[in-house]
């Protein structure tokens, strides 16, 4: 049994990593062997998110200060796991739903991205979510694109300009 300070302790560095993280996801994994759960957390390392297995009742006490709380505490049945992510908010959606696909005792409970909190039907939706840097990649390419035309429409405004000084010229004479 845990000492009352241990759990104050273990509640207080999930509700630090809940701070930090841009995106975390319970999971349920139940029925996953040993070998089986330490090819999951090695996906998830690889992709820079830390998967740690939690009380459910330290969760609980960890999400005192969170938006949404009551939500996402609506979660916290049977056995938990919290995928953390700090840097791309969707990648641990897209990991659980590939490792899902062939090991069914992985189960998406739900997530919070950003302060939203999504429930457990949301992990397709999620998956197929743009990450960060995509999503600047393509803004980028965008702006782009714009600036690149910029040019192209300058010139043919001022053609049609001169075309036009041009013509109210000509009626003049």
């Amino acid at each position: 049994m845990m000492k009352r300070d241990t759990k104050e302790q273990i509640a207080q560095e999930i509700a630090e990593k809940i701070r930090k993280s841009q995106g975390f996801y319970f999971t349920e994994f139940q029925g996953l062997d040993v070998k089986k759960m330490g090819q999951l957390r090695l996906e998830f390392r690889k992709a820079g998110i830390e998967y740690k297995v939690v009380k459910n009742t330290l969760i609980s006490k960890a999400l005192r200060d969170v938006a949404d709380a009551d939500k996402l505490a609506s979660g916290l049945k049977n056995t938990t796991a919290v995928a953390f992510s700090y840097d791309d908010p969707v990648a641990p959606a897209r990991i659980i739903r590939k490792f899902s696909k062939d090991n069914e005792a992985l189960k998406f409970k739900m997530a919070s991205v950003d302060g939203v909190v999504f429930g457990p039907d949301s992990l397709p939706q999620l998956s197929e979510m743009l990450s960060k840097t995509e999503n600047i990649g393509r803004a980028a390419g965008l702006i782009n694109n714009v600036i690149s035309s910029v040019p192209m429409v300058m010139n043919a405004v001022m053609r049609n300009l001169v075309s036009v000084i041009d013509q109210v010229g000509k009626l003049e004479k």
